[in-house]
C-alpha cells in the first residue's frame, strides 16, 4: 500500500525547466516553464482553484467580475435592435433575451463558485466527457475573441473621432494596450477593476441624468422610435425573434463570470449571505446591467439619430459625445473619448484572459502540451485584431445572430445536466472534471448540443421559414434541455464516470469541507490539493489533473482494467 504524506503548505506548479514547455528535469521529473510555474501569470488555467490561492473576499470576487462586463458592445447591440426593429420589439427582445441569460446562468455560477472550477471543467462533468468539452472550448473562445474584435472597434472608432488616429492603426493599438494587464491575471485585474469601477459607473449614466433633467420629453418620444422597422415602433413577432437571437449571443458572458466566481472563497455559515449575494450579482446578475445598457444604447441611438444618421447612431462614440454635450460641451469628445478607452480596457482585458483559459484547455487536450496560459493570449488576441481589420463591426447583427445559436445550445445542455438531470438522479451529484475518471465522450451532453446546433443553424438558414430563422436560438435552447435528460434516462448515465475516485479524502475541517491537505503528484513532484488529484495506475501513484491531462503514453489505460494501485492512505503533517 502506498502511503501519500498530506502537507498544509500552498500548492505551488512544477518547478524548473525553461524550454518554452513541458518536459523531463534530470531526476526524470516533469518540468514545466517559467510562464506555466507562476501562479501569478497562470492563475490554474488548466485546473481547479485551490482554496490556498483563493484569498479574495466575496466582494472582491463579484465586483472584479462586474467590472467585465463595462463593455459598450451593449450599447452597440441595443441601438442596433432598436434601429432594425422599432422600439417595441426591440424592448420585448431585450427582456426576453435577459430572462433566459439570467435563469440559465444561476445554476452555472453556482457550481462553479461551489468546486471552484471553470467553464471548461464545469463542461466535462456536466454531459459532456474530457474530450467533448474539448468544441465548447473553441466556442467560449470564439466569443471572447469576436466580442474582443468588436469592443475593439469601437475603441478605434473614439480613437479615430477623438485623436484622428486611422482605424487600421487604431486596431493594432487596442491589441497591444490590453496585454500588459491580461499576462498578470487576476491579481491584476482584481486592482484594475475595483479602483475603475466607480469612474466608470458615474461616465456611463451621467447623460442619462442629463437627458432626463434637459429634455425629459425625449424618454416618450422613444416609444415612438420606428428605425428601418417595416412595422414601425409597433411589435412585430419576427422584429422580437430576430432581436432577441442577437442579444442572446450574450448567453456565453456566463463563462467570463465564472471565471472569476471560481475564485470565490469557500461558502460557510458566516459568509453564508455574503457569498450567494457575490454569485448572484457577479454570476448571472450581470445581465440586469447589461440588459439596462442595451436598452440605454436603444434610446441613445434614437437620440442621435437625426444628427449623424442611423448608419452612424448605434456607434457607443457617436452616442456618447452628444450624450457628455448635454452638460459638458467644450470637452465632450474628450471626455466621451476616455470613457470609451476606460470602458474598453475593462471588457477587453476579460476578453483575453477568459480566451486564454479556453485555448490553454483546448491545446492541452489535443497536444498534450502546456507552454502556459500566457502564450494563448497572443493567440486569442491575433484572432481578434485580424477580425477587426476584416471590418467585423459592418456585420455586427449577422455575427452575433449566427454564432447565439451555437453558443445556447452548449449553455441549454449544461444547464439541463445541472438542474434536470442532478435532482433527478440521472447523473452524479458532483462535477467531476478529472480525466482519470471520465469517458471521452458523453452523449449527454455533446450530443445534445450538437443537434440542437445543427437544427437551429438549419433553422437560422431558412430551412423553416422566416419564424424559424427569428427564434433559431430557442430552438436550439429548447432542444438541447430536452435531449440532454432524455439521452440520459437512455443511456442511464453510464458515460458520465468511467471509474471511480478510489484516492482517500482527506479530514473535514471545523466546517465540515475538504481542508487545504495536500497530496505530492508522482510525475511532477509538487504538492496539489485533493480535489486536483486522482489515482494513476500507469504512474504508480497520485497525479495531480494537469499532469494526467498531458499524459499521452498511458492511453487511458486506468480506465480499461482493473486499478493496479491499492488505495492510498493519506493523513495530514501534524
Amino acid at each position: 500500500m502506498t502511503e501519500i504524506v498530506g502537507k498544509e503548505a500552498p500548492p505551488a506548479v512544477a518547478d524548473g525547466g525553461t524550454d518554452g514547455d513541458t518536459g523531463s528535469g534530470t531526476d526524470g521529473k516533469r518540468t514545466y516553464n517559467d510562464w506555466a510555474q507562476n501562479d501569478t501569470l497562470e492563475d490554474y488555467s488548466l485546473r481547479y482553484a485551490p482554496k490556498s490561492f483563493r484569498r479574495w473576499t466575496p466582494y472582491v470576487v463579484a465586483t472584479t467580475a462586474l467590472g467585465g462586463i463595462a463593455y459598450l458592445a451593449d450599447f452597440a447591440i441595443g441601438g442596433s435592435i432598436a434601429i432594425s426593429n422599432g422600439f417595441s420589439s426591440a424592448m420585448v427582445a431585450i427582456l426576453t433575451a435577459a430572462v433566459v441569460i439570467f435563469l440559465t446562468g444561476i445554476p452555472i455560477s453556482y457550481y462553479s463558485a461551489k468546486y471552484s472550477i471553470d467553464m471548461d471543467l464545469l463542461t466535462r462533468g456536466a454531459g459532456f466527457g474530457y474530450l467533448g468539452s474539448t468544441l465548447t472550448s473553441v466556442i467560449y473562445a470564439s466569443f471572447t475573441f469576436i466580442f474582443f474584435a468588436l469592443e475593439g472597434s469601437i475603441m478605434a472608432q473614439a480613437l479615430e473621432l477623438g485623436l484622428h488616429i486611422p482605424l487600421a492603426v487604431g486596431y493594432l493599438i487596442c491589441s497591444l494596450i490590453i496585454l500588459p494587464l491580461v499576462i498578470y491575471g487576476m491579481t491584476a485585474l482584481s486592482k484594475m477593476q475595483v479602483w475603475t469601477q466607480p469612474v466608470w459607473l458615474v461616465l456611463m449614466v451621467a447623460p442619462f441624468v442629463s437627458i432626463a433633467i434637459q429634455e425629459p420629453g425625449r424618454f416618450s418620444e422613444f416609444t415612438h422610435f420606428a428605425g428601418n422597422s417595416p412595422t414601425g415602433s409597433s411589435i412585430s413577432m419576427l422584429g422580437v425573434g430576430a432581436g432577441a437571437g442577437v442579444a442572446l449571443s450574450l448567453i456565453a458572458q456566463i463563462g467570463e463570470q465564472v471565471d472569476y466566481l471560481r475564485f470565490m472563497p469557500d461558502k460557510t455559515p458566516e459568509n453564508s449571505k455574503k457569498w450567494w449575494g457575490a454569485v448572484l450579482s457577479a454570476g448571472p446578475g450581470w445581465v440586469v446591467l447589461g440588459a439596462a445598457k442595451q436598452i440605454g444604447g436603444a434610446f441613445l441611438a434614437f437620440y442621435i439619430a437625426k444628427s449623424v444618421g442611423l448608419a452612424k447612431a448605434n456607434e457607443p462614440i457617436q452616442q456618447y459625445v452628444s450624450g457628455f454635450k448635454t452638460f459638458a460641451a467644450p470637452v465632450a469628445l474628450g471626455l466621451a473619448t476616455f470613457f470609451v478607452i476606460l470602458s474598453q480596457i475593462k471588457i477587453n482585458s476579460t476578453n483575453a484572459y477568459s480566451g486564454s483559459l479556453s485555448w490553454s484547455n483546448f491545446f492541452s487536450r489535443l497536444t498534450h502540451r502546456h507552454p502556459g496560459r500566457v502564450v494563448y493570449i497572443f493567440l486569442n488576441v491575433g484572432i481578434a485584431l485580424a477580425l477587426m481589420e476584416g471590418g467585423v463591426f459592418g456585420f455586427l447583427n449577422t455575427v452575433l445572430g449566427f454564432y447565439s445559436n451555437v453558443a445556447i445550445a452548449w449553455i441549454g445542455a449544461v444547464v439541463a445536466d445541472l438542474v434536470i438531470n442532478k435532482p433527478l438522479k440521472l447523473s452524479p451529484s458532483y462535477i467531476e472534471f478529472k480525466r482519470a475518471h471520465l469517458h471521452n465522450f458523453n452523449p449527454v451532453g455533446f450530443g445534445s448540443m450538437l443537434i440542437a446546433s445543427a437544427v437551429s443553424i438549419a433553422a437560422y438558414f431558412n430551412a423553416f421559414g422566416e419564424y424559424g430563422k427569428a427564434y433559431s436560438p430557442f430552438i436550439a435552447l429548447f432542444l438541447a434541455m430536452a435531449l440532454s435528460p432524455l439521452f440520459a434516462v437512455l443511456t442511464k448515465g453510464k458515460y458520465y464516470i468511467a471509474r471511480v475516485d478510489d484516492l482517500a479524502e482527506p479530514l473535514l475541517d471545523a466546517d465540515g469541507l475538504p481542508s487545504a491537505v495536500t497530496l505530492t503528484c508522482t510525475v511532477c513532484a509538487t504538492d496539489f490539493e485533493r480535489p486536483d488529484v486522482a489515482n494513476c495506475p500507469f504512474h504508480s501513484g497520485a497525479i495531480c489533473s494537469l499532469c494526467c491531462s498531458l499524459e499521452k503514453d498511458c492511453h487511458d489505460s486506468c480506465k480499461t482494467g482493473p486499478v493496479a494501485l491499492a488505495m492510498p492512505t493519506v493523513r495530514s503533517a501534524d
